[in-house]
């Protein structure tokens, strides 16, 4: 495999067999264990402490060899209508590269996202690679859908203000997400009964050119994707809760996260 350029400050890389790692340097070893199971996903999924979690496909909750972290590994897979044709198959040098730039960027100034810790790469025919990311694990969390979900007002209410938060901070920094969705926002409770809540897959992250074109197409696309959970999967989330949701996100001020 061919290295295209340097991994960010604080991160290896390295080539094993036909794999390409690249990781932050005190995960190196773990992760050189857990390739001995053939993949980081297989080692993951056959972990005797996984927990799997639901996204597009199964993500896994584990422990890294040695207890140095406790990770989620997630492989990656293609979306939409070409998913069944392209599966898990990616040009190199596949979207990992830049989700592990955008990722670092976006926890520099305080927008809060979990630590990536790295990915894996592994030779494919025709040239193409299939990936494992590996991201550390936020405990004590869950998607912003259990909220939409819940009976309870007032915790919806406080899910939704710490969204609005989460919005305001990408919006703030000119970041657009365009799969900005319920299940890529994730719940995070912090200190003090705090909550917080983190944004997933930011590799569907591109930087604009001002504020204003970033906070209006977040909105929209966080808005459609939750009048689908109203319509399709009957959340109990009310209009009036997403107007003030808007209305927060378009004057609350960038707060910056408070995981390290």
């Amino acid at each position: 495999m061919v290295f295209r350029e340097l991994p960010p400050a604080g991160f290896v890389r390295f080539a094993i067999d036909r794999m390409e790692v690249v990781c932050a340097k005190h995960v190196a070893d773990a992760i050189l264990d857990a390739l001995r199971a053939g993949t980081l996903y297989r080692y993951a999924m056959l972990h005797a402490q996984a927990r799997p979690l639901t996204g597009r496909g199964i993500a896994y909750a584990v422990p890294l060899p040695g207890d140095v972290e406790r990770v989620v590994v997630r492989h990656n897979r293609h979306g939409g209508l070409l998913a069944p044709l392209t599966r898990d198959l990616f040009r190199p040098p596949t979207f990992a590269p830049a989700e592990l730039k955008i990722s670092e960027r976006l926890r520099r100034v305080g927008v809060p996202t979990p630590s990536m810790l790295g990915y894996v790469m592994y030779a494919a025919p025709a040239g193409l690679r299939r990936v494992d990311v590996v991201t550390r694990e936020v405990e004590s969390s869950r998607d912003l859908s259990t909220a939409m979900m819940s009976t309870d007002r007032a915790y919806r209410e406080r899910a939704l203000a710490a969204t609005a938060m989460l919005v305001s901070a990408l919006s703030g920094v000119k970041a657009q997400h365009h799969d900005l969705n319920v299940k890529n926002v994730l719940l995070h409770d912090g200190p003090g009964g705090s909550l917080e809540a983190l944004v997933l897959d930011v590799d569907r992250v591109e930087f604009v050119d001002d504020v204003d074109t970033a906070r209006e197409a977040n909105l929209r696309r966080f808005l459609r994707s939750a009048t689908k959970w109203q319509t399709i999967h009957r959340a109990v989330v009310t209009d009036d809760e997403l107007e003030t949701f808007a209305s927060a996100v378009r004057t609350r001020p960038r707060l910056a996260s408070t995981l390290s």
